[in-house]
């Protein structure tokens, strides 16, 4: 985890439960005399979530429709940081635009980015109640004039029909869909909650199809955008993506060298036992870097 992140220790929950006093509904001491949540409870990590939204990054409102996804704010935060570490070093870091590829109905990133480092966001998403929400949430927060959400009319799309052609961002960040086929979701699903010795028939996730899973899954979604970066490769001074699967990196370099980007980065990221990747990569040269200006 970044050494910035503010949720590098254990949440306190009791502090956070000041704010938020329906949290308290959720806690309970553990067997190991721990203060704790049921995180395989989605009301609880819901409301954990608000609750850290509203004490580290003054978010009054965040609600949205149990069938989308839930996202663990610590590790939001973490790709947020180390973007961050990558913007500083190219003079980049204050007054960024960030393009949120797939925002999703809690538009998580652009509130995050926003609260911590003060970027402006365009937030893009293929689905339409998504974006309903997420436009919702911006609005309630008041926050239309940082963060401007647009449709994405094309799901097979990424880039292309998002930013103006003469438009300018600093970078770009995304959380592809992992999965091929919700069949593919479930049973993933349902093994992990196996392992947890917890009920496995139902759905177990939350998740809309767009956020879950694309057909060719993780590796066709990210050559997909890698293809559609390279249309508006001065557009753009950083193209950003989590890599959950580390196997795809070779894959994924392999494909960009073929747009013969300046510099490709991998950052590693752990949060517990879960370790993912982020993958980096610009047209831009470290003169180019240093000059590029949002617009």
């Amino acid at each position: 985890m970044n050494s910035n992140n503010p949720h590098i220790n254990n949440y306190d929950l009791k502090k956070l439960a000041k704010k938020t006093p329906e949290l308290k509904d959720f806690m309970f001491v553990n067997d190991y005399g721990t203060e704790t949540i049921d995180f395989s409870k989605a009301e609880a990590v819901k409301t954990l979530n608000k609750a850290l939204l509203r004490s580290h990054y003054a978010v009054k409102h965040w609600d949205f429709p149990d069938a989308h996804l839930c996202p663990p704010i610590p590790s939001r935060v973490d790709y947020l940081f180390e973007l961050n570490d990558v913007l500083t070093a190219s003079n980049l870091g204050q007054n960024a635009k960030i393009l949120d590829i797939g925002t999703g109905a809690t538009c998580i990133y652009p509130l995050l980015g926003q609260a911590q480092f003060g970027w402006s966001f365009i937030a893009s998403d293929a689905d339409k109640k998504a974006i309903e929400v997420a436009k919702k949430i911006v609005d309630k927060n008041d926050l239309s004039e940082k963060i401007k959400i647009r449709f994405q009319a094309n799901p097979q799309h990424i880039l292309q029909h998002i930013l103006k052609d003469d438009e300018k961002i600093t970078a770009s960040v995304c959380n592809p869909p992992f999965y091929t086929t919700e069949e593919e979701a479930i049973k993933a699903t349902q093994k992990k909650w196996r392992g947890l010795k917890k009920e496995e028939n139902q759905r177990n996730f939350s998740g809309k199809a767009n956020e879950l899973w694309y057909k060719g899954g993780e590796k066709a979604f990210i050559q997909n955008y890698i293809y559609d970066s390279h249309l508006v490769k001065t557009q753009c001074a950083w193209f950003t993506t989590l890599v959950s699967n580390k196997d795809l990196l070779r894959p994924l370099k392999v494909v960009l060298k073929n747009y013969d980007p300046q510099q490709v980065k991998v950052i590693k990221m752990t949060l517990g036992k879960k370790v993912s990747h982020m993958l980096l990569w610009t047209y831009l040269s470290e003169d180019e870097l240093k000059t590029f200006e949002t617009n």
